[in-house]
């Protein structure tokens, strides 16, 4: 009976989408747009600037999660994403409706609907490193280039060809920027410098910058550029040992889910009140949001450490 009201529901909600001509990610941009930028008092404004009052922890994901894909490349990726957010809050409700377990409704939908957002910060060590190989080789040679000529827009022309996405992007638009909007090649390298979030890059535009001045300071360019070989050698060495606590992880959900289906051929009574009634089901509502609880901590606790002046 659950499932056929479940479904009438769904397909209620198709058909509102149909004859109201609502496109689900235009829906899908206001009602984030809605739960993100929503109207706050100046005091509120003034105290998350200075740090006085954090921001609440759905629009820190959403802020961190739009800075790894702007960071990568992928801004026009959110909008999929806060659809696929919601295509999972929805499918969460669903599981926890056909369950029978109305305790565990609004764990499952709120847990399901952080789990693309947790997705991109798990990967975002993975972009990360891709980055930081293709800043690598991009820093190597443009330094060398510019070593020989020390004109610093000549040796990105000169070796912009053999750069790939995102630092291609980057790179690309500064030397669109100096021959075609404004000739202040300091200024460039002053916009060049925000473009990529990375401490050894921006100390390289810093040098860069410096060597403007001064061009007896490019000597201090190939040390810099050196930091990045040593970081992705000890990052390679971290990321073996921040692993280790993200699979214990997984071997400790799996255990908890699979003794449910367990639990149903060692013993039908103890399974039937799990399931069936209202402490059973009091209690699994509140090991799901144990569980969510624990994945947010853990996926905070594993981020890779990176280098820091």
């Amino acid at each position: 009976m659950v499932q056929i009201q479940l479904l009438a529901c769904i397909g209620m909600i198709v058909g509102f989408f149909i004859l109201l001509h609502i496109s689900p990610m235009s829906f899908t941009g206001d009602v984030f747009g809605r739960l993100t930028n929503k109207p706050k008092t100046i005091r509120d404004e003034v105290n998350e600037t200075t740090q006085r009052k954090k921001q609440s922890y759905f629009r820190r994901e959403m802020t961190e999660v739009q800075e790894i894909l702007q960071m990568t490349g992928r801004s026009a990726q959110f909008p999929i994403l806060c659809a696929l957010s919601l295509l999972s809050f929805a499918l969460g409700a669903c599981l926890a409706i056909m369950l029978s377990n109305f305790f565990l409704v609004p764990v499952m939908a709120i847990g399901f609907m952080f789990i693309p957002f947790w997705y991109v910060k798990l990967m975002a060590s993975y972009f990360k490193k891709d980055i930081s190989a293709e800043l690598e080789t991009a820093l190597s040679i443009i330094t060398t280039a510019y070593l020989r000529n020390e004109d610093i827009l000549t040796a990105v022309e000169e070796n912009i060809a053999y750069l790939n996405p995102p630092v291609l992007t980057v790179f690309r638009a500064f030397v669109s920027r100096v021959r075609l909007i404004d000739p202040d090649v300091t200024a460039a390298l002053y916009e060049l410098k925000g473009r990529i979030d990375n401490p050894v890059y921006r100390e390289w535009c810093d040098a860069i910058i410096a060597c403007q001045s001064d061009r007896n300071l490019k000597t201090t360019l190939t040390p810099i550029v050196s930091k990045l070989s040593d970081m992705r050698v000890v990052n390679g060495e971290l990321e073996n040992m921040i692993f280790e606590p993200r699979k214990e992880f997984i071997m400790m959900q799996v255990l908890v889910i699979g003794n449910i289906p367990l639990l149903y051929f060692l013993n039908q009574d103890w399974y039937d009140v799990l399931m069936h009634t209202p402490l059973g089901q009091l209690i699994l509502a509140i090991c799901g949001a144990a569980m969510f609880i624990s994945m947010a901590f853990v996926i905070k606790l594993t981020q890779p450490i990176e280098y820091r002046r």
